[in-house]
């Protein structure tokens, strides 16, 4: 029998605090079993845009599944979403957790963020229940021996690293400073991009940090403009990274900006205005239109939602067809059952060909650099994170396709 949460809230309440979630079209009919998958993400807040994206990707692959009449064990399946905002708070996201535990979810796709992530997987792996986040990059998630965790994008390992090399390489910076928003994901990534600028002859002139709510910016960028770098790295998401850009250049500050895949969103350009233009970011995986289906789920995308792709949603969509093809070959949706398929998962997905290493992290994962040319984000190049290979790609523009 599957452990609940530390906080049993009983069947009743947890049937009141899930049924907004629920969508009628997926209850099932006479005959068929209910399967249900759990997600979670900021779907208030200002981290909203990016959290209903990752919630659209995975509903659009939970109504394919429920289109084509998916059995397993000898029964037709519906699948449900339950779907929960954990308002990008560690404390909301442990909550939030203990509820879908108690809801007895099959599986979990999130959460959206690494620090709502880590906390999290302790009540998923506890109560027995497997998880794939499609979009938290921190180690950390995946090192604490949980056999329940997976995740479909490549870690902070994996891009910091890359993120060192490009900067000393590509861009040819000597001199490197550091903003992070002190979070899991913005910290962990800054920690990574650190090591890797250092071990590639890079020098940190300045490393500062700020909060995943700030707004003003100035006083740590006056101290950073008298040590004169050649770029400027910031660690977090794009409600802060957009007016931060903007403020980089109202104080004449000329260093290249460079962030992670947090600041690589259509929101980030608007947030930032003119002064977004020549800013780099990185983001795991290749070019959406070189993606192995990525054209086909960028329209299937816009044809369902009547908007564009935001960041995270092919990586939501191939987490939960990973997790739907592993219930197929063990022939069983109980989360002991089909648990040790994730592990020998070999999906050829959205994003990529799908493999997990013995932590559950994604093998072989590429990062692809964009830089905001008039306006749109641009691929400059992608690299393997294999530790010797090296893959460019011509400067494809990607902006018409996710902004």
């Amino acid at each position: 029998m599957r452990l609940s949460g530390r906080f049993s809230f009983g069947l009743a309440a947890a049937t009141l605090i899930l049924s907004g979630c629920q969508e009628t079209s997926s209850l099932p009919k006479v005959g068929e079993q209910l399967v249900k998958i759990g997600h979670a993400a900021p779907l208030t807040g200002t981290q909203a845009h990016i959290g209903k994206d990752n919630e659209n990707g995975v509903r659009l692959a939970i109504e394919e599944a429920n289109a084509a009449g998916i059995v397993i064990g000898g029964q037709k399946i519906r699948f449900q979403l339950l779907s929960e905002d954990d308002q990008a708070d560690p404390k909301n996201g442990t909550i939030v957790a203990h509820k879908l535990a108690d809801a007895e979810i099959n599986g979990m796709i999130g959460h959206l963020n690494s620090g709502t992530t880590i906390p999290a997987s302790r009540v998923y792996h506890d109560a027995g229940i497997p998880q794939i986040s499609p979009s938290a990059t921190n180690p950390k998630y995946t090192q604490q021996g949980f056999k329940s965790a997976f995740r479909t994008m490549a870690n902070d390992v994996q891009q910091g690293r890359l993120l060192g090399q490009f900067v000393t390489g590509h861009l040819a910076a000597k001199r490197i400073a550091i903003i992070d928003d002190r979070t899991a994901y913005g910290q962990g990534l800054a920690d990574e991009f650190e090591k890797s600028v250092k071990a590639n002859g890079g020098v940190i002139v300045a490393r500062e940090f700020t909060t995943d709510k700030s707004t003003d910016f100035r006083a740590i960028l006056t101290a950073i403009k008298g040590k004169q770098p050649d770029v400027l790295f910031f660690g977090g998401m794009d409600p802060q990274g957009g007016p931060l850009m903007r403020q980089v250049r109202s104080l004449g500050i000329t260093a290249r900006f460079l962030g992670g895949d947090g600041v690589y969103t259509p929101e980030f350009i608007k947030l930032a205005g003119s002064a977004a233009e020549g800013a780099y970011s990185s983001l795991p995986g290749v070019p959406l239109e070189k993606m192995p289906s990525g054209i086909a789920f960028r329209d299937k995308y816009r044809t369902k939602y009547s908007r564009e792709i935001q960041l995270y949603a092919p990586f939501c969509y191939d987490a939960v067809n990973i997790m739907i093809e592993a219930m197929r070959r063990a022939d069983s949706v109980k989360p002991e059952k089909y648990l040790p398929e994730l592990a020998k998962t070999d999906h050829h997905g959205v994003t990529a060909r799908i493999m997990f290493d013995e932590k559950g992290d994604l093998k072989d994962g590429a990062i692809t650099f964009y830089q905001v040319r008039n306006g749109k984000w641009e691929v400059t190049e992608t690299l393997s994170s294999m530790p010797t290979a090296s893959v460019p790609t011509a400067a494809t523009p990607v902006a018409d396709e996710q902004s």
